[in-house]
This record gives C-alpha cells, structure tokens and sequence, in this order.
C-alpha cells in the first residue's frame, strides 16, 4: 500500500475519545444548567461540534463521547445531531456516561481516570490507535495528518502542540522537544514557562490532544490508576511519566491545521475569551472561517425560517450592521450592530445591541440599549433596560468579566 492508503486504513482503526464532562466554571452562569461542551458557539452550532466536525472531515467514523457533568442538554444535542453515521459499517458516535465502573466507585477524577473507567469498552473495539481529544475547543484540525506523522516517527504517544506567547504559556503544558521533535521534557503549567530556543517570547505548549499507540495507553492508564499520588490528569501525571520512558513525539500543529485556519484555536474557558471568539466572527476576514465548504462544521439544527428585519420608519429601523444573524431571530424596528444573534433571537423596535452576543431564544425588550454583553439561552430582556453605560450599576445586577463584559441570565432579570 502506499502511504495515503496506508492512513485511510489506519484511521478505520483509530478510535476517538472526545472528553465532554468538563464543568467549565470559569464560564460562570453559563455552565450552571449545562457543561462546557454544550454552551452554544458561533450562532448555531455548539462547542463540542468542532472536535466532532474533525473527526467526520478527517475520516474518523468510530468516536465516543465521555459525558459527566450536566449532561442532559449535551446528550440530547449529540442524539439528534450526531447519530447519522451507519453502525453497519462500524461507524459510530456513541455516548459513554460516567459509570462507576471499576471496583475504585467513583466518577472521572481526571481525564486519563475518565479514558480508565472506560477501558473494557475501548478493548472491545480492537483500537490500533486512541486519538483522545477536548470537547471544549474551538479550532479546526486534520487529525489524519497528525495521525501519519505519528505512524511515520515509530512514537508511543504523540502530543499536538503550539506556539503561544510566553505570557500566556503558565495555562498549558509546556514541551520542550529536540532537534527530531521528540519531546524531552514536559511541565504543566509552569509558573515561569521556559521559552523556544529560537523565540524568547514564545514557548511550545500542548493543546490536549494526544495520539495513543493501543497498547501503550492500557500500560500506562493501568500504572497510573494504582498510583495514589497521582491526580490522575494526562498533562498532569500520565505525559510526564511517559516522557521519561517512551517516545513521546511533538506534532506541531501548524502541519495539520485545516489550510483556512491559520492555525486557529482557542480554549474560551472564560467569559471573556468566549466573548471575544464569538465577536471575531463578525469581521470582515475572521481568523476561523465557518463558509469554508471544504471542512464543514457540522451541528444539528431545527428546522427555522430565514431571518427577518422589519420597519423602517424614522428611528424605528430593523437593521443589523457587521454582524452575524442566524436562522429564526426577527430584528423588529431594532438596530443590531457588530453581533452576533444566535437562532431564533428577537430584537424589538426602539431597542440597540451593540458587540454583543444574543444566544438562543432569547428577545431584548423595546427601548433597551445593550452594549459588550452575553445574553444567555431563552433569557428576556425587560423593556427599557440599559446594560453597558453604567459599571458598577451592572456588576450589581449581573455578572461582569474582569474585561467588562456583562453576562446577563434569566434568573438574574428575574431578580431586577
């Protein structure tokens, strides 16, 4: 076979792990009723889709779901959006809850427990490869290509990585890998993260998605799962451990990030930084491109009508300007400008939103002016409400980020 026949085979043996139990605290309000990977993303799609949409556009049909914490709304989601590969032909999206079960009774302490728990099942499907990957970020990848590389470097283990500036590297694992990009020493989240010998201002961290040789993940999740010292995380415990005694190779991701991307990934953990991942899509060339035909982002959606602007009568216009408008939202004599409005949002007349996101189902009463808020799922907005003039009066009310972004739910109007 030759090579690209060589990784279509492969990755037919290539089980995925998409780790979707996260609780995402750090997104506040947001993660209350429902867990990170469910939190909508980009107008109609959620988080959890993108790692998924990686899988389909890379060839991966065998992927399970590790689910834990809130997970009803994320269940109900991958059920009605994910469930159109054929099982005849061994391809699946299957759904794995926390179970309890081994004789330890406990749920996931951490990612390698929650790939652990779940080893009798992972056996079961004769993997080659594990490919375990975040549920909660945004970026677009070619999997097989990190997957070709990982064959070709004859590696146990590989680990997807990326530059990012110094400043920001104390959040990840940092690697430093030598001359042949095996990784020689592994730190995570280092107080004074070591910086690329050829860029001082920069270092090499990991994304969290890792490439398993079969076997060398049962080895290693069974050493872990006996070590009482350990917190059972594999940027914590289960990489260091290896890099002292397997090869462990670094693929940068700049050699598998879908063409368009210009390595796009984020991580938008908080308020702010999903805020901000939002708003970039209103612009004129954002950096991730959803109108890429060539690696779809795939999601299940209900069946709404085509968005509606209506009145333009005086200073009772329906408009929206630099902005994103999803399918069902009606802008009724409002004016929308650099936003994002989710589906079936529903601005009314008198009213002005301004680099904010409008999430699903929610509607912002007349005569209201909403400036660098998130208005979350189903939330109303009483008429006449002013959110973004005023600091301190909004952190009274609502939740405001530290970069002064307002979070505003139901339960938070319901208290006005």
């Amino acid at each position: 076979m030759n090579n690209s026949q060589t990784i279509h085979y492969e990755i037919r043996n290539t089980l995925a792990l998409v780790l979707a139990g996260g609780r995402g605290s750090r997104l506040q309000n947001l993660t209350e009723t429902r867990s990170k990977p469910a939190v909508p993303f980009g107008g109609k799609f959620r988080i959890v889709d993108f790692p998924l949409s990686n899988c389909i556009n890379s060839g991966l049909r065998k992927i399970a779901v590790l689910t834990q914490y809130r997970a009803h709304s994320l269940i109900h989601h991958l059920q009605r959006g994910w469930s159109f590969l054929r099982p005849e032909l061994g391809e699946f999206v299957e759904i794995w809850p926390a179970q309890q079960q081994t004789k330890d009774v406990h749920w996931y302490q951490g990612t390698a427990d929650a790939v652990h728990q779940n080893l009798e099942i992972i056996t079961q499907h004769k993997p080659r490869f594990v490919l375990i990957l975040a549920g909660d970020h945004i970026y677009k990848q070619d999997y097989s290509k990190m997957l070709a590389e990982h064959i070709e470097s004859g590696a146990d283990v590989s680990v997807a990585c990326m530059s990012v500036p110094r400043s920001e590297a104390s959040s990840f694992g940092v690697v430093n890998a030598n001359a042949e990009g095996r990784i020689v020493e592994f730190v995570e989240k280092p107080v004074d993260p070591p910086a690329m010998v050829d860029d001082p201002e920069r270092s090499f961290v990991s994304m969290g998605i890792y490439i398993f040789n079969y076997h060398a993940l049962m080895e290693v999740l069974e050493e872990d799962a006996l070590d009482s010292s350990s917190s059972h995380d594999f940027g914590n415990d289960v990489i260091p451990k290896l890099v002292e005694s397997s090869k462990v190779m670094a693929h940068n991701f700049s050699r598998s990030a879908v063409h368009d991307s210009d390595c796009y990934w984020k991580d938008v953990g908080t308020v702010d930084a999903y805020w901000e991942a939002n708003i970039d899509l209103t612009a004129v060339t954002p950096q991730l491109d959803l109108y890429d035909r060539g690696w779809p982002i795939w999601t299940h959606q209900s069946q709404y009508p085509s968005a509606k602007f209506i009145f333009n009568k005086g200073n009772r216009t329906g408009a929206a300007l630099d902005s994103l408008v999803s399918a069902g939202c009606v802008v009724s004599g409002g004016m929308v400008d650099s936003s994002l409005l989710f589906t079936d949002a529903r601005i009314n007349s008198y009213s002005i939103v301004y680099s904010s996101l409008i999430l699903p189902h929610a509607c912002v009463g007349r005569h209201c002016s909403i400036k660098r808020a998130i208005v979350d799922v189903g939330c109303q907005l009483p008429e006449r409400l002013i959110v973004g003039d005023d600091a301190e009066l909004d952190a009274e009310r609502f939740y405001r980020s530290e970069q002064g972004i307002t979070l505003i739910t139901q339960e938070m109007v319901d208290r006005l």
